[in-house]
């Protein structure tokens, strides 16, 4: 029993040097590898063209250049920093963004938060009947703390018009934000006293709409404003004329094409339009004319030249212009093109 004890006990002892010497081997050859590269990374930090390690980084054009030789060493870095700078911590603090943009369509500019109708938790579980009840107490708290004074109050609800009546007019996201710009300083220059928010709004959205050079007729915007047309007008002249606001009277050609796509005529009448409308321009016909009027009936006179079947009816029903506007137009406008060609005016544009 004690011989084979003892031999145990010398396997046992061989195992435990053998596995000592391995790891000593292993712990050698790291060690080999660690010093072997040290070099590779001191390289890197050098010119390879003559060795010196006084490197550059034009951070404008993102480059390492050597400051010795002028070798570019590296090139196309990434800059992950801000693309802003800021001199002082109140200066960081305002360029700093996280989270959504802000934007002028809200009163808050976006930077207050909402509490959702929805009734259920994170997990998408319905809330019992206690907690819905505290849902409901936060999201009326929320909401008065989201509207501070009346200031507030005010821009809330007219934002809300602009948009509920952009929606309905089919106006683009840019027109809305210069819409509630324009209120914002409406507001800020004290200019409500004696006016109704809903006014101010309608007439904010109507001059955003002209400036962007996608207007809408005074009754196309009258119909959708919680205000009547003769509010509506005095307003818009209001705002513009304080605001000093620069807007160049309508085009009617800026109609022609929203009024061509709802009459669905072809392309060729639509420029048949436009250059009766030019011509109507060289020749000051338009002095004095409504711009819409102007427009339906270029529409009109050339569906009649391209030999389209359109009649008064039908534009006057898109464009809510009467077919008796629409009749002295027209005559004016073809007398003005009889007179600019008048060898190849009405039998040239019908045979074109």
């Amino acid at each position: 029993m004690s011989d084979a004890l003892n031999a145990r006990t010398r396997e046992n002892d061989e195992e435990r040097t053998w596995r000592d010497h391995s790891a000593d081997e292993s712990r050698r050859d790291d060690q080999h590898e660690t010093r072997d590269q040290k070099p590779t990374e001191e390289e890197a930090l050098q010119c390879p063209e003559c060795g010196s390690t006084d490197l550059v980084t034009d951070d404008e054009r993102g480059e390492t250049v050597c400051n010795d030789c002028g070798l570019v060493v590296d090139e196309d870095s990434i800059d992950r920093g801000p693309e802003w700078r800021a001199f002082d911590s109140a200066e960081r603090d305002e360029k700093s963004r996280v989270g959504a943009p802000t934007t002028n369509l809200m009163h808050d500019k976006g930077l207050s938060t909402n509490i959702g109708w929805q009734d259920k938790d994170a997990y998408g579980n319905s809330l019992s009947s206690n907690q819905r009840q505290k849902m409901q107490r936060l999201r009326t708290w929320n909401e008065r703390f989201r509207t501070r004074d009346s200031k507030e109050r005010n821009l809330k609800q007219a934002l809300g018009e602009i948009d509920r009546m952009a929606s309905a007019l089919g106006l683009p996201e840019n027109v809305r934000e210069t819409a509630s710009v324009i209120y914002r300083r409406a507001l800020d220059e004290d200019l409500l006293p004696g006016r109704s928010i809903e006014g101010i709004a309608t007439a904010s959205l109507h001059a955003a709409a002209r400036m962007a050079q996608v207007p809408r007729s005074i009754d196309e915007v009258a119909r959708v404003s919680r205000v009547d047309e003769d509010e509506f007008e005095r307003a818009y002249r209001y705002v513009v004329r304080e605001l000093s606001l620069e807007i160049q009277p309508a085009d009617p050609a800026e109609y022609v094409p929203r009024f061509a796509s709802d009459l669905e005529i072809p392309k060729e009448t639509e420029r048949t339009a436009n250059d009766l409308l030019e011509n109507a321009k060289r020749q000051n016909v338009h002095s004095g004319k409504s711009p819409v009027g102007l427009a339906a009936a270029a529409l009109y006179a050339a569906a009649q030249l391209t030999n389209e079947e359109l009649t008064q009816a039908d534009v006057s029903e898109v464009t809510d212009i009467s077919e008796v506007t629409i009749r002295n137009r027209y005559q004016e406008l073809l007398e003005a093109w009889d007179l600019d060609s008048p060898h190849g005016g009405r039998s040239g544009a019908a045979e074109a």
